[in-house]
Order: C-alpha cells, then sequence, then structure tokens
C-alpha cells in the first residue's frame, strides 16, 4: 500500500500532532514501510493455528498455600521503637484522625 503525504496529514490530526514538512516526508516512508510489513502479515496461511489469549505459555508459579506458625506479638513488637504492648506506634500522618 502506497501511503501519500495527505494520509500522513489525516493521521496526525487525528492524533492531535503537529508535523513539519520534514516529518512528513518522513514518515510517508516509515508508516508506509510499517502497513506493508502488516500485509505480509494477512499473507500468512493461519488455517489451522488455534485462536491464543497469549503469545507465551503461561503457568501458576505460586507455592501451595500451607499453613505454618507465625511468631507470637511479643517477639512481633520487640524491635519496635515505640509499642503500647499490644500495637505499633507510629506518629499521625492524617490529620483531623
Amino acid at each position: 500500500m502506497q501511503l501519500t503525504i495527505e494520509d500522513v496529514r489525516k493521521v496526525a490530526k487525528l492524533a492531535r500532532l503537529k508535523l513539519t514538512p520534514e516529518e512528513e516526508e518522513l514518515f510517508v516512508d516509515q508508516l508506509g514501510n510499517i502497513l506493508n510489513y502488516v500485509e505480509q502479515l494477512n499473507e500468512v496461511d493461519t488455517e489451522n493455528v488455534l485462536p491464543m489469549a497469549h503469545t507465551a505459555e503461561l503457568t501458576n508459579v505460586f507455592r501451595t498455600d500451607e499453613p505454618k506458625t507465625s511468631i507470637d506479638r511479643r517477639e512481633a513488637l520487640s524491635n519496635a521503637p515505640s509499642t503500647d504492648g499490644k500495637y505499633f506506634l507510629v506518629p499521625q500522618i492524617l490529620e483531623g484522625a
């Protein structure tokens, strides 16, 4: 497909781009090359190719969720700079609370 400067101007207008005359000339070739490549892809036989959602095969890499014992409250609070014995105490960061 041969692209014209008018085609480039129309695409630029739709994209709300201001192009210089030099850029318009440059994009005639570049966009034309892209469209030619897409045309080549349209010629590929995909008759026996199944549709796919992703180009790479994805598998779940997460481990199984197994319950484990956690540390007790006293140990969790032992390195806290400030605590009331039950919770971490932190400076207020929101006003009005």
